[in-house]
């Protein structure tokens, strides 16, 4: 069966997040996220997670070789097996030759969606964002604001500002998305991946943002989605 793996591209605080989420359920894809997985490592305070909470915390980017374990034993579940969406991996040039070669191997047609976002916007919303401790949700100040000031929607829980969205990791963040993952769409581009850049603050909010890449799937790759029989894609 074919297998269709959507890689979110987009600095901090762009949107892959909330994109991934959405499309989830729109493509009923699992959404791969290695930011949580590291960040529930760390909570269960594993040998993994301590040995990348420091690294987490100063906005630092995780060794290649650790996350590409997580993200290879993870789209080998039993629920990846039509397909996956990718949230902040590859991160670096080195992580996405590894990815290319791994999803040749496993026959999987690549896709990559960037989400371009001004710096000062990125700031501004994560700034605003908080997260809820129990079930991961995400919120900013506005426009997707808690019913309640501070508390999860769904659970009840005080909302928390990430330590990877203080203002000074965003920074920092920011550069490290600049110097090592910024290349990587570079890279996709010389290997010939289907790509699809859209704007990641256009008007319309996330919905709108995730019918455009819902349409542009079904355009090109619809038979991915709905048949698995990826008929005669070559000469994309």
């Amino acid at each position: 069966m074919s297998r269709l793996c959507l890689i979110l591209f987009g600095a901090p605080g762009s949107g892959k997040g909330t994109q991934a989420k959405l499309l989830k359920q729109m493509l009923s894809l699992p959404h791969i996220s290695t930011g949580d997985m590291l960040r529930e490592r760390v909570a269960r305070k594993d040998a993994l997670g301590l040995e990348v909470e420091g690294i987490l915390q100063a906005g630092g980017l995780v060794p290649d070789e650790t996350v590409n374990r997580l993200v290879s034993d993870r789209i080998e579940q039993p629920d990846s097996v039509k397909g996956f969406i990718l949230d902040g991996y590859p991160r670096t040039v080195r992580q996405a030759e590894i990815l290319v070669a791994l999803l040749r191997a496993l026959a999987v047609t690549t896709v990559v969606v960037h989400l371009e976002v001004d710096y000062n916007v990125v700031i501004a919303r994560l700034a605003g964002r908080r997260q809820c401790p129990a079930c991961g949700a995400l919120y900013s100040l506005s426009p997707n604001a808690p019913t309640v000031s501070e508390v999860c929607d769904y659970d009840g829980a005080t909302l928390v500002v990430r330590d990877d969205d203080r203002e000074e990791v965003v920074t920092e963040r920011l550069k490290a998305y600049d110097r090592q993952t910024a290349p990587v769409l570079e890279y996709f581009r010389r290997m010939q991946t289907p790509h699809f850049a859209l704007d990641g603050a256009q008007p319309g909010g996330p919905q709108v943002i995730a019918r455009k890449i819902q349409d542009y799937l079904k355009t090109n790759f619809g038979d991915y989605l709905i048949t698995g029989n990826p008929g005669n894609r070559t000469s994309r």
